[in-house]
């Protein structure tokens, strides 16, 4: 079966669809086929990102790692339990058909509650939650108490994602590896950074997270989504030039797939 990563956060702006894009990228290059659904079925920021890569692609005659799409739509049934047993077969539908040919898939929720981000969770082997390294963004894991800053409870969508590990240990599945990936940590100052470190280690040994360091803010991820390139691509490509920003980048990827520990993903970049 094939390995199935998914990026949910609740809040949008956390840097989803440029986690899975580097993801997809280094995971194909190490030698696997990877498939990819995009759930937020409004925007579509991943499948965006892959409209402009193969655009990419067909004007500058270059070949790029590509993931095979999955395409979902809501039901147009009239009962919430037909539209969500329709939604559900759908979704399964998905997955067997990139199973097929994927050793992985990847599944990027919106920035929102829904059904199939729901389904996504449940199906999660690694659940990775980006977040903004934020006392604001923090509220997505937990409620913190103004005065001592310690942690009061589980948000909404940590207690959406325990319900989720219940149901993989009911239908017998691997305990889903869920890991907190803290992004653009360099626009703090080190109070802040403090602060919000204290909690999310002592959130992580509560509700049962691992906790990793992600990217740091950069204009280079920015420019590179107008063509679907990722730093993994930049040799192929000559997009841009190596500066040393770009270098701590990529190593900040590698850093990534490094603690990720994903099973047969090599680091070849």
């Amino acid at each position: 079966m094939a390995h199935i990563i998914v990026l949910g956060n609740e809040k949008g702006g956390s840097g989803k669809s440029t986690t899975a894009m580097h993801l997809m990228t280094a995971i194909s290059r190490s030698g696997h086929q990877v498939g990819a659904i995009d759930l937020d079925l409004r925007q579509q920021s991943l499948f965006r990102y892959i409209d402009n890569r193969e655009a990419f692609c067909a004007n500058n005659d270059v070949e790029l790692p590509m993931p095979k799409r999955m395409n979902l739509r809501l039901s147009n049934e009239d009962s919430q339990q037909a539209a969500q047993a329709e939604e559900e077969k759908r979704f399964a539908k998905a997955l067997e058909t990139l199973e097929a040919e994927c050793s992985f898939i990847l599944i990027d929720c919106p920035g929102a509650h829904t059904r199939y981000a729901q389904m996504a969770h449940a199906v999660a082997d690694t659940l990775i939650t980006p977040m903004n390294d934020s006392l604001v963004d923090f509220d997505l894991l937990a409620r913190l108490d103004p005065a001592s800053g310690k942690v009061l409870g589980p948000s909404i969508y940590s207690e959406m994602v325990w319900s989720a590990r219940q149901l993989r240990s009911q239908a017998g599945l691997e305990p889903v590896d869920w890991v907190v990936l803290r992004n653009r940590m360099a626009t703090l100052n080190a109070r802040n950074k403090r602060k919000v470190g204290t909690a999310l280690q002592e959130l992580s040994e509560r509700i049962g997270f691992r906790l990793i360091p992600g990217f740091s803010e950069r204009v280079v991820f920015r420019e590179l989504f107008l063509n679907g390139l990722t730093l993994l691509d930049l040799k192929d490509t000559g997009e841009h030039k190596m500066t040393l920003s770009n270098i701590a980048a990529r190593q900040e990827v590698r850093d990534l797939i490094r603690a990720l520990k994903l099973p047969d993903v090599q680091i070849n970049f």
